[in-house]
């Protein structure tokens, strides 16, 4: 049986509880689906979605989980995560890694045996996250109006497990996309995703380019939204 919810009672925000401080998360969703882009596309996976983003790209599809949520014992999201019955395991956000207990979310997940991902901007340190964690770092490009965030010292962290998301708006962006990968060899040190702005590139447009480039790159449409769209929890 899952746990109970924690929920924030008068006075949490004050005292400065080490149990308390340790053991919540703002949660703005779990649920399970399929996992729709990454290495682990199509897998039935739970998603837990943190509250809370400092970025503000300009295709967000998430802006719902930049306010309020609830809060979570790490012991609880594990219990539900696993009430579930699957394998595989997503945090997400928003950007979980502004919270800084999803390190602690992350290890209890890899501690209790699913297969974790994590999907984070790349605009916050991920060095200390759990090495058993396969982390999808998308680089935000110049038409997301946020690729002043990226931290590039985090390009070399990562390992062939990890993967990296270019997700593009248009051909200045795809130029853009392909002298990063040129750049930093990226290719050479993980899985490299690119993926169209489904409102704003034509996917068939993309692949043209990867294939006329020849880019040592993996094309990606996001199988969640040709699905279900935009609707939060699928």
């Amino acid at each position: 049986m899952t746990a109970p919810r924690l929920r924030e009672q008068p006075g949490d925000r004050e005292r400065p509880s080490e149990i308390v401080q340790a053991e919540r998360l703002k949660i703005t969703e779990v649920f399970l689906s399929l996992q729709g882009e990454s290495r682990s596309v199509g897998w039935p996976t739970v998603f837990i979605r943190l509250t809370g983003c400092p970025l503000r790209c300009t295709y967000c599809d998430s802006a719902y989980a930049f306010h309020g949520g609830e809060w979570r014992s790490i012991p609880d999201l594990v219990d539900e995560a696993r009430a579930h019955g699957v394998r595989h395991v997503c945090v997400t956000g928003g950007e979980p890694l502004a919270q800084k207990r999803c390190l602690l979310l992350l290890k209890a997940l890899c501690d209790a045996g699913f297969d974790v991902s994590l999907e984070t901007s790349g605009a916050l340190d991920i060095s200390e996250v759990d090495p058993r964690v396969s982390i999808v770092l998308d680089l935000k490009t110049p038409d997301s109006g946020e690729a002043k965030r990226n931290r590039l010292p985090n390009l070399p962290l990562l390992q062939a497990k990890d993967q990296v998301k270019f997700v593009l708006c248009s051909r200045a962006d795809y130029d853009w996309a392909k002298a990063m990968v040129a750049e930093h060899a990226l290719a050479s040190r993980c899985e490299v995703l690119f993926s169209p702005s489904f409102e704003q590139l034509a996917p068939r447009e993309l692949a043209d380019w990867i294939v006329a480039d020849r880019l040592p790159v993996r094309f990606q449409l996001q199988l969640h939204k040709q699905l279900w769209g935009d609707e939060p929890g699928r």
